[in-house]
């Protein structure tokens, strides 16, 4: 079989690299992409057959960035659907330059990350690192990677030990996250006019090891839709959530992102659960019905099966 194809947020030794490496296993060909945009054009256009992006994380919430592309309010990514998912223990490091010829975590000047790390690490950033000047960098990994570059300055990256194999770098700190648990999730992408993830499904395709917990025989499905609603309908996103409910549908997130056509108007993402049966595609489709009757605008983002709690049938 000719290797799958799939795009994460580069450069490599990312946590997106790892997610990936463990969703997919070594045999899937890995691209790492600029951006998370760059992952969603790779998709809509057939160059990838999949793309793992971050959507949330135990301790520091959502990845509005995905959200925003999931929002898709140009239509550009309308083929791109969530067909599965992957949940990474996500443990961070404090990386340093190994020219550094006595490496002390308080010398340390600038300190280098992705947005989310800094929220992921704050109490040992408080206590070690007050003070010391930030920078936001694209991901982890390039983190890591400037560092390595700057054999003559006392900077540091917040990054994985991945990272730091990769990098040649020296780890000062190990494990520095907040929570012991800290967890990221992340969404498996496909493009759902791709002839080859049709026949090559991701629930095929995916490693083993993707079920943070042993799958039940018939675990439970998630399902993710969007909409705006009415902004001058009273109680407008009270009917549209009833709808949820009269369709057995128990709800696990609510998220919420400007909608960009009018202030204060904002697109809803509405992810819930069911236990799969025969009628669930129907259920989706009812569901979407009734919304068109309340919201400005709908769309079903794909349905996948829940790896972290599964449900017994």
């Amino acid at each position: 079989m000719e290797p799958i194809r799939v795009s994460f947020l580069g450069p490599a030794a990312s946590f997106s690299h790892q997610a990936a490496v463990g969703c997919f296993g070594t045999s899937a060909e890995l691209f790492p992409r600029l951006s998370f945009a760059d992952a969603f054009a790779a998709v809509q256009q057939q160059e990838s057959d999949y793309a793992i992006i971050p959507i949330e994380n135990s301790t520091n919430g959502s990845v509005v960035q995905n959200f925003d592309l999931l929002a898709d309010r140009f239509d550009l990514y309308e083929d791109v659907k969530v067909c599965g998912e992957h949940y990474l223990t996500v443990h961070h490091c404090l990386l340093a330059h190994k020219n550094w010829s006595q490496p002390d975590i308080r010398s340390i000047t600038k300190l280098y990350t992705h947005p989310q790390a800094w929220g992921q690490c704050e109490n040992f950033l408080v206590k070690y690192l007050k003070g010391v000047e930030r920078q936001d960098v694209s991901s982890t990994s390039k983190a890591a990677e400037i560092v390595s570059l700057e054999a003559t300055e006392r900077s540091g990256a917040i990054a994985s030990r991945f990272a730091a194999e990769h990098h040649g770098l020296d780890v000062l700190a190990d494990r520095i996250e907040d929570k012991a648990d800290n967890t990221t999730r992340f969404l498996v992408l496909r493009n759902v006019k791709s002839e080859r993830t049709a026949r090559f499904r991701f629930d095929d395709v995916k490693a083993p090891s993707t079920h943070i917990q042993s799958p039940s025989p018939n675990p439970a499905e998630k399902t993710l839709i969007s909409f705006k609603v009415r902004q001058d309908s009273p109680g407008a996103l009270a009917d549209a959530l009833l709808i949820f409910k009269e369709r057995g549908m128990n709800l696990t997130s609510i998220n919420t992102r400007p909608s960009q056509t009018r202030a204060w108007q904002y697109i809803f993402f509405v992810e819930c659960q069911q236990i799969p049966t025969d009628q669930n595609i129907q259920n989706v489709s009812d569901i979407l019905h009734d919304l068109q009757q309340v919201t400005e605008r709908c769309r079903h983002l794909g349905t996948w099966k829940d790896q972290l709690a599964p449900v017994q049938g």
